[in-house]
């Protein structure tokens, strides 16, 4: 009798290993054969469940983006009003203090991708406008007497800034240390 695959523990395996690989070696390190090394399997197999490089690129780009979005709705039902939800989720998106530095680095790896990659752009501004929209309720709960105007510019401010830091961040972590990052924060949040 032929064994029966779990097909949904053979793509939690993948799916660690792409992940793995990505945050020790970037995006030029993701490939076919890096990812079976690291799942300790063959590239038949990886090719089995991702047959190209570009289906990896985008299932690691849907990861990263369930990732946080899981942290974000777990920040957000934690707190016990809008602005203690607008300060968590914000909170949890900012890398060092949370210990996210190789979600980080993935980030501004896949950025960086998207910009040549139209697949890769659709995936990232998907889940920026998610965040962006996430973020845009928040802030007009803590303030519904604001202007349109005012919660788009007040949000993409919040955005542009954690996701600023992410990036510096990932590059210098020396030069933008976690304390830096929560005061940063803590000051825009204050003048809101």
């Amino acid at each position: 009798m032929p064994r029966q695959r779990d097909v949904g523990a053979q793509r939690e395996l993948l799916s660690n290993a792409v992940w793995q690989v990505l945050a020790d070696h970037g995006l030029p390190g993701l490939t076919l054969r890096a990812v079976a090394e690291r799942a300790g399997c063959t590239t038949g197999l990886v090719m089995h469940t991702f047959p190209t490089k570009k289906a990896l690129l985008l299932h690691a780009r849907d990861l990263l983006y369930e990732r946080t979005a899981v942290r974000a709705d777990a920040a957000e039902a934690a707190s016990a009003d809008a602005e203690g939800a607008l300060a968590a989720v914000l909170g949890q998106a900012i890398d060092l203090p949370h210990g996210h530095h190789d979600e980080s680095r993935v980030w501004v790896g896949f950025l960086a991708a998207a910009l040549a990659d139209d697949a890769l752009a659709e995936r990232h501004r998907a889940a920026n406008h998610s965040f962006v929209a996430r973020i845009r309720r928040l802030v007009a709960a803590c303030r519904p007497e604001w202007t349109d105007e005012r919660l788009e510019l007040t949000t993409k401010s919040l955005v542009a800034l954690v996701e600023g830091l992410n990036v510096l961040a990932a590059a210098d972590p020396a030069g933008y240390p976690a304390g830096l990052q929560q005061e940063a924060l803590a000051k825009a949040l204050t003048e809101l």
